[in-house]
């Protein structure tokens, strides 16, 4: 037949290329063969690829340096959700602006929720002390605050109260149960590949329990175990390992001179010599106070993408300078 009609092979090879070239490809450095899985902060990309190993592609909304109290997502990361076989979410402010559009947009990719079954504290827990210390000496313009001028205060603990911390990976007791939640979601989507995700679940499960009992070590003999921090991130690691977080900003909002002052006022009272702050976020207030305790300012970050390592390196700093 080849021989006697010649151009019906090439109709047939065309055919066969137009059907391939228009036939959809999986998005640009993603393995079709692999599960794909969105999350909203490197943390949880640790997590996942852990658990997941070679059988997943992760993406992550927050990278390096972002902040994802602020975070507004690309054009190109909106599109690249479409691939996605699962969202993790993990309670951050970014989510709570922008993941009801992520559903709609993606109606078939399911969600899941990571703070479930987690017991969620509020992230006015510890409040700031001597609020209306007299601050004379303290003007508007030495603290370099004047567009909180004629304010009392920025910290309604009213309108407060009922604001949850969303750092909840910051403690190893709950990085436990983020993944477990993981691996029953990996092994639901993916049978397949069941018993891998299962085996490096054990073995990270083992890594986080050796975490603690490192911790716990560290941190067993402080001098105090108050901390002052900018950004109150480290309040589920102070709960599980018996720690008193002073925060200096609650709800987003930097202190006004009052609370400046008070601020100062119990870090002199409490020997506090060490600001903890964040990369993600200015470090002006946090200086002014390190300064007028002759102290100084070390920066830490929840959000590094080796969580084990991280924690382990912010026990060993709270270690040194507690």
């Amino acid at each position: 037949m080849n021989k006697r009609y010649p151009w019906m092979k090439t109709n047939m090879l065309l055919m066969l290329f137009i059907i391939v070239s228009c036939a959809p490809a999986a998005p640009a450095g993603q393995d079709p063969e692999k599960l794909t899985v969105s999350v909203s902060i490197l943390p949880q990309k640790y997590f996942v690829e852990r658990i997941g190993g070679e059988w997943v592609d992760v993406n992550v909304m927050v990278g390096p340096g972002d902040s994802p109290h602020s975070y507004e997502p690309r054009a190109s990361q909106m599109t690249a959700l479409s691939a996605s076989d699962v969202y993790f979410t993990i309670g951050v402010e970014f989510e709570d602006a922008w993941m009801d559009r992520i559903a709609s947009a993606n109606p078939d990719m399911p969600i899941v929720d990571l703070t479930q079954e987690i017991d969620l504290i509020k992230d006015t827990d510890h409040h700031h002390a001597n609020e209306d210390t007299d601050y004379e000496e303290h003007d508007e313009d030495e603290l370099d605050h004047e567009d909180h001028e004629g304010e009392e205060s920025h910290h309604d603990e009213t309108d407060h109260a009922e604001e949850m911390d969303p750092h909840i990976w910051t403690s190893p007791a709950n990085g436990a149960m983020i993944a477990d939640r993981i691996a029953a979601t990996l092994i639901d989507l993916d049978p397949q590949h069941a018993a891998n995700y299962q085996e490096n679940l054990d073995t990270f499960q083992s890594d986080i329990e050796q975490l603690q009992s490192d911790i716990r070590a560290a941190l067993d003999d402080l001098d105090t175990r108050e901390f002052m921090v900018f950004h109150p991130a480290w309040g589920y690691f102070a709960q599980e390992f018996n720690l008193q977080q002073i925060p200096i900003e609650i709800a987003g909002s930097e202190p006004s001179a009052a609370e400046l002052a008070g601020l100062i006022e119990s870090a002199l009272a409490e020997n506090i010599t060490v600001i903890f702050a964040q990369p993600e976020f200015s470090t002006r207030s946090a200086d002014y106070i390190a300064s007028e305790i002759g102290g100084q300012v070390i920066l830490i970050s929840p959000l590094a993408e080796n969580w084990l390592e991280n924690l382990r390196l912010v026990a060993q700093t709270f270690a040194e300078e507690l």
